[in-house]
């Protein structure tokens, strides 16, 4: 696994925006791009690249497959970076940081979630995820820093009325609806199988015996106590019972055969894969629309997610609008438009990108 991560990685190198390197001078680092003067670095870059395609569990065995990969995720992922750098630099302005008592708290809380009850197993978990402890505060850090930003600058935004959850509730009623359920009740017989195919004896044993059970149903004995005594399924331990089962999931076949069916009616013999099997309705229930009222935390959900998408979309494009984005890898730049106007809502100020240029060395 680790030299085949470690391969990843150097395709990785070899495959990102190629650098200006001479003869003359060891080039040090290659910035990508500036994000209001804080530079993100090719390296930078590229190990998010790799984490990415690990942590999607993309395959790559072999170059090809890591060109393909990279080509996939480069242009969501500059932009989530370039989008993570403005509300990181956000953060900052409004003051927040994580302190050690915030740390030794999330820190604490970690170790008893993986019961990591001594400091030699926290670092043995630490090094197989490749971090430090000083990378583990800056991820933390990170993490707290973004979501507070988001709920100070996006969540406040956010408000569902009562006449938008009406209003959703009858657009969507599919999504609101239960579907209809069968419960069931069956006896079954299997037919053992030769090397040829289908053993003609059991077949016509298994047939005989189950048309002979349907028989005992009709002159009045109860298909539980059958099922229970002679059936070969499972479900004869709850005398048969099987169900409630979701109408929508059942075999078109065999919703077709109990619609035309009411409670208490019983099926004739039928072959299955395996065998023989009668089958007896013990109940419906229709399906169901669930009222506003019914639905109401659903409702809230759906429409709170929508609102925060399309607010987080504003808001980003306003960042974006407002900084200043100097790219110097003329390929990057092109990948992070391809998707930033996409997500741009269309009252939102498109980002005035700046003039492309080479990349360069620091």
């Amino acid at each position: 696994m680790l030299k085949t991560l470690r391969g990843i990685a150097a395709l990785a190198v070899l495959l990102s925006a190629a650098a200006v390197v001479t003869v003359r001078a060891e080039i040090l680092e290659q910035i990508i791009v500036k994000v209001n003067g804080e530079i993100l670095t090719k390296t930078e870059f590229e190990q998010r690249q790799v984490a990415t395609i690990r942590q999607k569990n993309v395959p790559v065995q072999s170059e090809a497959d890591l060109k393909k990969a990279i080509a996939e995720i480069t242009p969501q992922l500059i932009v989530d970076t370039v989008d993570e750098l403005l509300i990181l630099q956000r953060g900052k302005e409004l003051g927040y940081k994580l302190d050690d008592a915030q740390y030794k708290n999330i820190v604490e809380q970690i170790r008893k979630d993986n019961k990591l009850d001594d400091d030699a197993k926290f670092k043995a978990a630490l090094q197989s995820e490749g971090m430090t402890e000083a990378d583990l505060r800056r991820s933390l850090e990170k993490q707290m820093i973004i979501s507070r930003v988001q709920g100070q600058e996006v969540m406040q935004k956010v408000g569902i009325t009562e006449e938008e959850a009406r209003k959703y509730h009858q657009e969507h009623q599919a999504e609101f609806t239960v579907p209809g359920t069968v419960t069931l009740r069956e006896i079954f017989q299997p037919v053992q199988v030769a090397k040829q195919g289908v053993n003609a004896a059991s077949e016509e044993e298994a047939k005989a015996k189950v048309d002979a059970l349907r028989a005992r149903v009709l002159a009045g004995e109860a298909f539980e106590k059958i099922a229970a005594e002679e059936s070969a399924a499972p479900s004869k331990a709850n005398g048969g019972l099987i169900g409630p089962l979701n109408q929508a999931e059942l075999a078109p076949a065999l919703v077709a055969m109990l619609e035309k069916m009411k409670p208490g009616d019983m099926t004739e013999t039928l072959r299955t894969p395996k065998g023989y099997q009668i089958l007896k309705l013990e109940s419906v229930t229709p399906p169901k629309v669930l009222t506003a009222e019914e639905a109401h935390d659903k409702i809230a959900e759906r429409l709170f997610e929508q609102k925060r998408l399309s607010e987080t979309k504003k808001y980003l494009a306003k960042m974006r609008s407002q900084a200043i984005i100097e790219w110097k890898n003329d390929e990057l730049r092109k990948a992070y438009e391809s998707v930033a106007k996409v997500d741009a809502p269309a009252e939102a100020p498109a980002a005035t990108p700046a003039p492309p240029a080479p990349p360069v060395t620091q």
